[in-house]
């Protein structure tokens, strides 16, 4: 059994160790705001928190979690009112929405590190999040905002 803490709810897992997180958050515990993209961690879209840091929840096995604390878009915030939610909406970020809550999981991690980022740094560290819309200047406006409502 593998006991971890989601979005700061106490939760044991009783499965296949190996099932991959983003499978256990969507199918057991209906936290659908993670999306499979590629099953391989190389486009961003499942990215959650582990204790403060993002990870690819489609590569991260249960096994691993172990004592861990995972936060999900779901656990960013109960009205949708963190700073990077509200930039998002200010700056219309989302066009078909798919990766956005991937996006917003990887801009919250990057400030956390970077609280007053460069273009170099969010290109630097927003890379591997992908959007097949092309927002990504969009997505850099609101990380500067963000950035400056955190300050």
């Amino acid at each position: 059994m593998v006991k971890m803490t989601i979005n700061g709810k106490e939760r044991s897992f009783d499965g296949d160790p190996e099932m991959p997180l983003l499978w256990y958050l969507r199918d057991e515990l209906g936290l659908t705001g993670s999306k499979f993209g590629c099953g391989m961690g190389l486009c961003g879209a499942c990215t959650v928190h582990l204790d403060g840091a993002a990870v690819r929840s489609c590569i991260t096995p249960v096994k691993s979690l172990e004592g861990k604390r995972i936060t999900t878009i779901e656990g960013l915030s109960a009205n949708a009112d963190h700073p990077v939610q509200k930039a998002w909406m200010a700056h219309a970020v989302p066009q078909c929405g798919y990766c956005q809550s991937g996006q917003i999981m990887q801009a919250v991690a990057l400030l956390k590190d970077h609280p007053k980022p460069t273009d170099e740094q969010i290109d630097d560290g927003m890379q591997g999040n992908i959007c097949r819309c092309g927002t990504y200047q969009r997505i850099r406006a609101a990380i500067h905002q963000a950035s400056e409502e955190m300050a």
